[in-house]
């Protein structure tokens, strides 16, 4: 016990430093492939691998639906020519939608909407200590009628689809809804069918999207900060050929 304690006030608390500086730890995102020249034979091949389409070309250039991308890696391993790769982990779109008011005072409403569980662990390390969500003035609310933000992962199944519109209508105005996860964006592998919708834009307005599969917590904590004013939006295209992945 005595050991442990000493463990403990040697490491002392270890939170990131984001969003007040750039987070440069190992591991914390996967990164996304990105836009990039490739030779045409090469592009050709890199679309065809894709299994969700989240790879394409545009006037012979690679572009990337990143709403799309299921992390699956088939684009840079086990191919001759890998896709450009990028860092990073600002990936949240959209717009936010409240005010200063809620700068640091946002609660939070989680839904599962038919997640197979990746994203919503994602989630739940935004209250562990490394992310501290609390830190930044935002919270998880137990009801919808005490929330801001509707956070919904997976795809949005037919079962839930009363539940979340439910949910939805008995949260106060204004109100924000972020779709966490390519299941929530796009309906992931299984894409649009008969027990889901293809994402979670067919039952509810979405204010911001975050990619991923599943999206490491930065993401949402991106997404978050961006419903409050307090980061910017991330470009739809991604242009920047960025690293490759090892």
């Amino acid at each position: 016990m005595t050991q442990w304690v000493l463990e403990g006030l040697r490491a002392g608390i270890r939170t990131t430093r984001y969003p007040f500086a750039p987070e440069t730890a190992a591991g914390v995102s996967p990164g996304l492939p990105a836009a990039g020249e490739l030779a045409r034979p090469d592009l050709e091949r890199l679309i065809a691998r894709c299994p969700t389409a989240a790879l394409a070309s545009a006037d012979g250039r690679l572009v990337v639906d990143a709403r799309r991308c299921v992390h699956c890696f088939r684009c840079v391993r086990g191919s001759d020519t890998p896709a450009p790769w990028q860092g990073g982990y600002e990936w949240a779109t959209g717009e936010g939608t409240l005010g200063k008011t809620f700068t640091r005072s946002l609660h939070i409403r989680v839904v599962d909407a038919g997640d197979c569980g990746a994203c919503l662990h994602e989630v739940k390390q935004l209250a562990g200590p490394y992310y501290s969500l609390h830190r930044l003035g935002f919270f998880i609310s137990p009801t919808p009628r005490q929330a801001d933000v509707l956070l919904v992962v997976g795809p949005g199944t037919d079962q839930m689809r009363e539940a979340l519109t439910k949910a939805y209508k008995a949260m106060p105005t204004p109100r924000t809804v972020i779709a966490v996860g390519t299941c929530a964006l796009s309906g992931g592998v299984f894409g649009s069918n008969f027990a889901c919708g293809g994402g979670i834009s067919s039952i509810l307005p979405v204010d911001v999207e975050v990619p991923g599969n599943p999206p490491p917590p930065l993401a949402i904590l991106h997404a978050l900060l961006l419903a409050t004013g307090r980061a910017a939006p991330a470009a739809k295209e991604r242009q920047t050929a960025g690293e490759r992945m090892p």
